[in-house]
């Protein structure tokens, strides 16, 4: 299983990497637009909306790579007040309730994409493209959260204590 989740984890560390080259061409192409815009009066009409798919998409690649390493929002505080054992048990809820949300959200989510791809149906603004592009994303971040839930679930049970990264308050 140690195996599995160090693969795993390689692979969100790439899916973070490729979410910060996203967020360097975005930067890229507002800075572009702006300096365009002030030189010759006409930018980029697209930079508004890539940079609004680029935002999203960001969201999705590095979502179950902040929680692999304890970085996604939580009340840390409220485990530091209570005794050990308490803070280890609402950890473990909070991994299977996290789990059975994430199974919720990708039947959602599929079935948004596929009735999106099914119906043909397109976004439409400055750029066109099918719907189910933008919404193919969604349903394969919620699976690569749900597999880190489990890989968070089987760590809390191996160390049967409040996790090391699951506070930032002393």
């Amino acid at each position: 299983m140690q195996r599995l989740s160090d693969i795993y984890g390689r692979l969100l560390d790439a899916l973070a990497g490729a979410a910060a080259l996203l967020l360097l061409a975005m930067v890229i192409i507002v800075t572009g637009d702006i300096i365009l815009r002030n030189v010759i009066v006409k930018g980029f009409v697209w930079a508004n909306e890539v940079s609004e798919y680029a935002l999203y998409l960001i969201t999705l690649l590095t979502a179950p790579w902040l929680l692999r390493r304890g970085q996604h929002v939580r009340l840390d505080l409220i485990l530091t007040a209570v005794p050990r054992r308490v803070a280890w048990l609402m950890e473990a809820a909070a991994d299977i309730i996290g789990f059975i949300v994430c199974l919720v959200m990708i039947r959602y989510a599929w079935l948004m994409t596929f009735e999106a791809f099914r119906n043909g149906s397109l976004t439409i603004k400055n750029l066109i493209f099918p719907e189910w592009w933008m919404l193919a994303p969604l349903p394969i971040s919620f699976v690569l959260l749900a597999i880190e839930f489990v890989f968070r679930f089987h760590r809390l049970l191996q160390s049967r204590d409040r996790r090391a990264e699951a506070t930032s308050v002393a």
